[in-house]
């Protein structure tokens, strides 16, 4: 298993760092559509959706549903004032507020949600519709003056929430005893949780200083900070539904990791949630 793991992850890495520099917004658009759409293959399980035409004809409707978005867009500039959009990733930032007290809750929380697949696919919908919006601003975010700077922005949440959970596991193994949520993952202790904080304002602080970008938000280490604590409510999130569905991993689709979802899930919380954090709520990049 661990060989499987090692060799997927060094065939991903630079497959991924390839899209962020490499395609250009509407190549990568398509990138994270299909990612979308594998995702919402897997949330099918989630939603109670077992049978797999059930789930294909959610991952089809879902990536129908992002590309008719995608090509709604005249231009790729200046994401956050297409009313689309705007609605979209303030509808995330929302969602992840209401996922954070579903998580508290549980599992009392779960007699609200788990018999209902409006409300489960809801959830799906709020989760990776607002992901592939966020992915989709910090790409094209200064675009028309430097078509690397999105990339970095996108690479730096992608380090930011890498980099944290490594620290969350490396405290939480030497030093945890207070358990974060042990109804939903018993793993994650507060110990870990505040290694992964200190990470991350490390990882802000060394990209503040040496990244090769034209311009930075106001407040990056408190934005980082917020979104590291929102990354591990995505986690916390995925396995709650996984927990109330009775599955371990979302898929077998990558080799040692699971599932696209068991990837990502940090992801489609911090991904919105920064974007929305530094376009919405703070002053922006500044450019």
């Amino acid at each position: 298993m661990l060989k499987y793991r090692l060799l997927t992850t060094l065939i991903l890495i630079p497959l991924v760092v390839a899209a962020l520099f490499l395609l250009p917004p509407s190549g990568f658009g398509l990138v994270v559509i299909a990612v979308s759409a594998l995702a919402a293959w897997e949330w099918g399980q989630f939603a109670g959706l077992f049978t797999q035409a059930k789930r294909v004809a959610l991952a089809v409707l879902c990536a129908a549903g992002l590309l008719a978005l995608q090509y709604s867009l005249t231009d790729f500039t200046h994401l956050t004032e297409k009313p689309q959009i705007l609605y979209l990733l303030w509808a995330g930032m929302l969602w992840w507020i209401v996922a954070v007290l579903l998580v508290v809750a549980y599992p009392a929380s779960a007699s609200i949600w788990k018999s209902s697949v409006i409300l489960r696919l809801l959830f799906g919908f709020l989760t990776i519709v607002p992901f592939y919006c966020g992915m989709m601003v910090l790409r094209t975010q200064g675009y028309e003056n430097n078509t690397y700077n999105g990339a970095w922005w996108l690479l730096y949440v992608m380090l930011l929430v890498w980099a944290a959970d490594s620290g969350a596991y490396i405290f939480g193994r030497t030093l945890g005893k207070h358990k974060m949520a042990p109804k939903v993952s018993p793993g994650k202790t507060l110990e870990g949780l505040a290694g992964g904080l200190l990470t991350a304002a490390l990882i802000s602080w060394l990209f503040s200083k040496y990244a090769l970008v034209s311009a930075m938000p106001e407040n990056l280490l408190l934005i980082s900070v917020v979104v590291v604590i929102a990354s591990v409510f995505g986690d916390l999130a995925e396995s709650m539904f996984k927990r109330e569905s009775g599955i371990k991993d979302s898929s077998q689709l990558i080799p040692g990791h699971g599932g696209v979802m068991d990837r990502v899930d940090s992801l489609t919380a911090a991904v919105p949630v920064f974007a929305g954090l530094v376009m919405l709520v703070s002053s922006g990049f500044g450019l």
